[in-house]
């Protein structure tokens, strides 16, 4: 390019990946019964997280008005607690619910990610609109249209992810979380295509940020926080184009200033294919337990193993193991593969050898083992120190497969006496789109139980009811859904 085209002023027509899509969450509409019944899961597991986060403080704490005394009398509510606030700070609120025990659904492939963090966004400004309708005599939108609006989030997000890596230049997946919540809440508030290509500029113009707190030596609690903090840029990049903000048409590929020259190595995005309703689909869910996806069928592997090798360690000790062998995938080894001291929660849940050692030797993997009370048993770092970690090509290839998607893992126990354990492998985890059949179940069970010992029975029961029956539930006011969910 010259030099004289570097300076011209003349505004080019939009990045054709910004106006695609555009044209998508406009235009497209969405005729797959499966997306519809696998995004009313994806919602209840979603509230299922946000009700168990309230059960650590860490989390709590973030709730609420950035400024004590701004709350919104009408505005959007908060799960599970009694807040009121402007839907900016709702999105931040309700996305650091859903997230923060690494325990929501997830997707996975060049880059990873979890599409259900976009809820933060869309029930906040759907709780907002519809109460603001509705003290005008309107109409809130129902919990199909809420629907609606996350599978358009799950696929800009998921397709995104399918061939472009944000990890390997540094950047935090949650970057995809902007852009799709960005999109999306634009139309909510009425953005039409312009606005949202106006916003979506917005949103790249932010970059991303760096994936530092979710790596060793760095490993920290932000990771909880940070879809949350994605949600609320997106609602303001939303608001500001809807009342009139101009956007930057060459966002991405403005040469030297735009994304891609900046962020991206000059290189474009790829597209494995066209924007429909594929990634809700496809979507993994975290059922069984609150662990970085990447592990899950470590998880299951270890157990499995359990009986056997806990009974053995109880017997004779920890030093009876000669090793423990994890194969998994190549993604796998670059996020949680860790050795050394952990530091904290956030440390542990991102590690694949404390995520095997604690079911290996307790038979369970929970949410409160990546506590520093269970972290302390000198038991989990003396089997994680005899671990080795390595990449099975089998498991790398079928995790990019897109007519598999598998996340393959296996284990295996070998003694100073010369015997082993039986390898066990798993190709996918019972979250996977192969075994909804399964899974479902105990996903309504984590919904169930989580929602309980949050709310006052009489009220528990009436949501209960109302979710048994999918097509009450959507033909339900958003509102109607939020109120149940208050305390």
């Amino acid at each position: 390019m010259s030099h004289a085209d570097l300076r011209s002023a003349v505004r080019p027509p939009p990045d054709a990946a910004m106006a695609d899509i555009a044209d998508y969450v406009v235009d497209y509409r969405i005729d797959s019964q499966e997306a519809y019944d696998t995004a009313r899961h994806m919602l209840l597991d979603s509230l299922a997280c946000a009700a168990l986060a309230m059960d650590h403080p860490e989390c709590v704490r973030h709730l609420g008005p950035l400024v004590p005394g701004a709350v919104l009398a009408g505005g959007a509510r908060v799960p599970f607690t009694a807040h009121e606030l402007d839907p900016v700070q709702a999105a931040y609120n309700i996305g650091v619910q859903i997230r923060w025990l690494d325990f929501n659904d997830t997707w996975l492939a060049a880059e990873w990610g979890h599409p259900s963090d976009n809820l933060g966004s869309i029930l906040a400004v759907a709780d907002y609109l519809g109460r603001k309708a509705q003290a005008g005599g309107g109409q809130a939108m129902t919990v199909r249209d809420v629907l609606g609006h996350a599978i358009k989030a799950h696929e800009i997000q998921g397709c995104y992810a399918l061939k472009n890596s944000f990890n390997r230049v540094g950047l935090d997946h949650v970057i995809l979380v902007r852009l799709a919540s960005t999109a999306v809440a634009t139309a909510m508030f009425g953005g039409g295509k312009e606005q949202i290509i106006t916003a979506i500029s917005q949103s790249w113009i932010d970059n991303g940020v760096l994936r530092t707190y979710r790596h060793a030596p760095n490993t920290g609690p932000r990771k909880s926080w940070a879809a949350g903090d994605a949600c609320r840029r997106a609602v303001t990049h939303a608001l500001n184009a809807v009342k009139g903000e101009v956007g930057y048409p060459s966002a991405l590929s403005a040469p030297t200033w735009g994304f891609q020259d900046v962020a991206f190595k000059g290189q474009p995005f790829e597209f494995e294919r066209s924007f429909g309703s594929y990634v809700m689909e496809n979507i993994l869910f975290k059922i069984s337990y609150p662990a970085e996806f990447h592990a899950q069928t470590a998880v299951e592997c270890a157990m499995r193993l359990h009986e056997q090798i806990g009974r053995r360690i109880e017997a004779e000790g920890v030093d009876a193991i000669e090793s423990i062998v994890i194969q998994t995938q190549e993604a796998a080894m670059r996020i949680i593969d860790k050795t050394g001291p952990l530091a904290n929660y956030a440390d542990r849940d991102h590690c694949i050898q404390y995520m095997v050692a604690v079911p290996l030797l307790l038979g369970r993997l929970r949410a409160d083992d990546y506590g520093d009370a269970v972290a302390a048993d000198p038991r989990i770092d003396a089997l994680r120190e005899r671990m080795r970690v390595e990449e099975d090509p089998r498991f790398t290839r079928d995790y990019f497969d897109p007519d598999r998607r598998y996340i393959g893992n296996s284990v295996q126990v070998f003694f100073k006496d010369g015997t082993q354990s039986e390898k066990i492998a798993v190709d996918y985890p019972v979250g996977h789109r192969r075994r909804r059949g399964e899974g479902i179940p105990l996903l309504m069970a984590k919904f169930e139980a989580a929602v309980a010992a949050k709310l006052p029975k009489r009220q528990s029961d009436e949501l209960l009811a109302l979710v048994a029956d999918p097509e009450r539930l959507l033909a339900q006011p958003v509102t109607r859904l939020m109120d149940g969910l208050r305390c």
